[in-house]
């Protein structure tokens, strides 16, 4: 379970009305205005795109080759994760490392999947402070807009699975005694 996802996985079914077990409906119970959330043709499901922080009771139903329905299954409650503006289970902190008059070195910037898939590809963005520019960056690609910072992973170092981490880091040239540094990392 994620803050937008959940996979869902259950007993086989037979059908023994001779058209063959075709699939699954997978329904959200919402009194009379139950929702179909997806189809599988197996026994088990990843959804996605539901609403953070919401209980969710599902139930599914078999279909066969002539879109007959079995009866509803056991219902079953989860909650999705509370949404923390993370996104997907991604989170970000930078520790600066080193600062002298006019720049500083920010490493590690840690990429952390708090979620319970992995992550095929990650995003951060951070606020640079009024009149700091990036003057060089290893391990994730970075652009800006602004004083934004969007930094992307590279090929290398993308694919997260749940509870994995990665890292890059970056140096900044800032204005002479200006001790500000970055903050606001998301991902």
């Amino acid at each position: 379970i994620t803050a937008t996802g959940a996979t869902l996985t259950w007993t086989a079914s037979t059908d023994s009305g001779g058209s063959g077990l075709a699939g699954y409906n997978v329904y959200r119970e919402q009194g009379a205005n139950d929702t179909q959330l997806g189809q599988s043709t197996t026994n088990s499901i990843t959804l996605t795109g539901l609403t953070p922080n919401t209980q969710y009771q599902v139930y599914v139903r078999a279909r066969d080759g002539a879109n007959n329905l079995s009866g509803n299954s056991p219902a079953v409650t989860f909650t999705t994760l509370q949404g923390t503006g993370t996104g997907n289970g991604c989170a970000a902190t930078g520790t600066v490392q080193n600062q002298w008059n006019n720049g500083y070195v920010v490493q590690p910037v840690t990429v952390t999947n708090n979620g319970t898939s992995a992550i095929n590809g990650w995003t951060v963005t951070f606020t640079l402070p009024s009149g700091h520019t990036i003057s060089g960056s290893w391990n994730a690609t970075l652009t800006t807009s602004g004083q934004t910072v969007t930094a992307r992973s590279m090929g290398y170092n993308g694919n997260l699975g749940a509870g994995a981490s990665t890292s890059f880091g970056f140096q900044v040239s800032r204005p002479n005694g200006n001790t500000a540094t970055p903050s606001g990392y998301t991902c």
